[in-house]
């Protein structure tokens, strides 16, 4: 296949990129900052050459927009909506009006769209969307406005002849330096580790390999269309997600944080307390219907391998085929 990957310089672009090209696809990044030979220059805003490799592609995977860990300062929840509205709209321009358009657009959108709840877990079917719930802090609302807007600047461009999935994605848990896994796992070295604001919070996490591979199925799956989570079949408290970390980690202790110690330690980290605080129970409805089967479906054995991983160095995602068969 022929994909175009934009804002693929970002974790899961990275992980995308190697997996997909080391299965003898042809992959082209749309950066602002293009280094390699298969990068070419995009502002995200405006159309350009860039346009030229999406006529006549195979797929279009949008991820572009601003990272999601910053503080949740007005300037930053701008510049996160205008990313990632901006550049769905430009490369639904270039797809509209492409000559042979690709036959399938995966478009990056997030499983914060979902109501914070501790109830049973969303899927694409019966899952709430989120905005006003009781008792959190209005300031999360923008996250769901951000979440639809990204989502419905997919929907507007008519593309009748390229299918359209919306990738509602959890945590992406990957060896790489820098992502969420070695935050995590860095805080939890420094005692960090334990429960927050007690912990029953939920959090939804997909191993990297079975990202690569649902996305795989998806660029296969002619049938399926519209929002589709991606999330292991299995999220689990806050409390439990952190003590599986500390096992496969060999951390013996993690000392539980209140929910003032999360605002301090968010501001030192210039991230966000929501990143911690909300509780986000997303299962995969759709991928789970259609067939797809997860290899890490359980957290505690998928995180034991990424950090074996983690301490081999670095490896390639997806190191078979980046599609699976349905089972």
């Amino acid at each position: 296949m022929r994909i175009v990957i934009p804002g693929g310089t970002g974790q899961v672009g990275r992980i995308l990129d190697r997996a997909l090209s080391a299965e003898g696809h042809d992959v082209l990044v749309l950066t602002r900052r293009p280094q390699r030979d298969r990068e070419l220059y995009w502002d995200g805003r405006t159309l350009g050459r860039w346009a030229e490799a999406i006529d006549g592609s195979d797929a279009v995977i949008n991820l572009a927009g601003r990272s999601v860990n910053c503080r949740y300062t007005r300037a930053n929840q701008r510049e996160m909506l205008t990313s990632r509205v901006d550049s769905t709209r430009i490369v639904g321009r270039a797809v509209a009006a492409a000559r042979r358009p690709p036959r399938v657009w995966l478009q990056m959108s997030t499983a914060t769209i979902y109501a914070h709840h501790f109830g049973a877990p969303h899927d694409e079917r019966v899952g709430v969307l989120g905005g006003g719930e009781p008792d959190v802090p209005r300031s999360w609302d923008a996250s769901i406005a951000i979440a639809r807007a990204w989502e419905q600047a997919q929907q507007e461009p008519a593309t009748p002849d390229t299918r359209k999935v919306a990738l509602r994605c959890a945590m992406v848990m990957s060896p790489d330096r820098g992502g969420a896994l070695d935050l995590m796992l860095r805080l939890a070295r420094c005692g960090f580790g334990g429960p927050i604001d007690g912990g029953a919070q939920y959090m939804s996490w997909i191993h990297d390999r079975d990202l690569v591979r649902a996305v795989g199925f998806l660029l296969e799956r002619d049938d399926l269309a519209g929002p589709v989570n991606l999330a292991a079949p299995r999220p689990l408290p806050q409390r439990a997600f952190m003590r599986a970390l500390r096992h496969a980690g060999g951390i013996p202790v993690g000392l539980p944080a209140t929910r003032w110690m999360a605002e301090i330690g968010a501001f030192a980290l210039r991230s966000d307390t929501e990143l911690l605080l909300k509780s986000r129970s997303v299962v995969p409805g759709r991928l789970h219907a259609a067939g797809f089967g997860f290899e890490h479906p359980h957290w505690p054995e998928a995180a034991a391998d990424l950090v074996r991983r983690m301490r081999r160095g670095p490896v390639p995602a997806g190191g078979g085929r980046a599609r699976t068969m349905a089972r």
